[in-house]
């Protein structure tokens, strides 16, 4: 809401947030911890990649950590939008107190590892795991992998959520244009994150279920972003009007 604290009271923030906000003794600008994360990601991939001589890997790592770290600014941007106008109490709670998010991530993670460990080995040739790491694959590489993985695949589970949230908050409820323009600007954001994430079909163009699940994705937070953008424009109510 208008005037709120930069720093939002925990149970109203994203999980994300929430992490980043709960390091006990430091206080780091949004733009710090953001490079914090690029930098420890990045510098963790090319280590491990030299080291282990896994070159097949960084390229694709380096794309998805880039992603993740997109993802997180577009976070904060989505977060800093809404927090700084007067929205409907149960979408504020819906939006940052439900944790679906962390329910969103978890099944998109635990899908991702079902078909990486046991539908490609079952039906490529090739297994991707192989592809990237080799017969043998070392242990480090594959859990800095897994994180990475988790990373991504949190902030495409937030980036549902917000879509979904933002689908219902414009059909229930009815904005000045003043708010109209405020969510629909957080909306694009949340949009714009689903899109970006086309930079990964290179790297799952040999593997059709990704692919297909990718492209679903972005069609899916494309259709439901541009349904909930549309319906705050043709709902919009007249300044001083009562809030439905």
């Amino acid at each position: 809401m208008s005037g709120e604290s930069p720093h939002p009271d925990y149970g109203e923030t994203w999980v994300y947030e929430s992490i980043v906000g709960a390091l006990p003794g430091i206080r780091l600008p949004t733009w710090a911890a953001l490079t914090i994360q690029l930098v420890v990601f990045e510098v963790a991939v090319v280590a491990m990649s030299w080291y282990y001589d896994v070159w097949n890997a960084a390229i694709a790592a380096t794309v998805v950590v880039f992603v993740a770290t997109i993802g997180s600014i577009e976070m904060l941007r989505i977060s800093t939008l809404i927090r700084r106008i007067d929205v409907p109490p149960t979408y504020r709670a819906l939006l940052f107190s439900s944790n679906m998010e962390v329910v969103l991530s978890v099944l998109a993670y635990i899908a991702m590892l079902t078909h990486l460990f046991v539908f490609d080995p079952q039906t490529a040739e090739i297994p991707l795991v192989t592809t990237l790491f080799g017969e043998d694959p070392p242990v480090l590489v594959v859990y800095l992998t897994l994180l990475i993985l988790w990373d991504v695949c949190y902030r495409i589970g937030t980036g549902w959520w917000a879509s979904v949230t933002g689908l219902w908050r414009s059909l229930r409820f009815r904005f000045d244009p003043e708010t109209v323009r405020v969510f629909q600007r957080a909306d694009l954001e949340t949009w714009g994150f689903g899109v970006l994430q086309l930079v990964l079909i290179p790297f799952v163009l040999n593997q059709p279920v990704l692919l297909a699940a990718l492209l679903a994705h972005v069609a899916a937070v494309t259709v439901v972003t541009a349904a909930s953008v549309t319906l705050l424009q043709v709902r919009s109510r007249t300044p001083g009007a009562t809030q439905n």
